[in-house]
């Protein structure tokens, strides 16, 4: 389950980093996939903060 949520956590903010970005190009997007990794683990963190509650 955890790696299907980080999964798609990474692939919706990925998708927003694309859609958001004027042009696409090798740097953004390894600049995109990382920052997204970072802000999908940090979501999953804190929804398993909230569930411990």
């Amino acid at each position: 389950m955890t790696a299907v949520e980080l999964l798609v956590w990474w692939v919706a903010l990925f998708a927003l980093w694309i859609v958001l970005i004027s042009t696409v190009d090798v740097l953004e997007v390894a600049v995109g996939s990382a920052a997204a990794l970072v802000a999908a683990v940090a979501a999953h963190a804190a929804r398993r903060a909230v569930r411990r509650r």
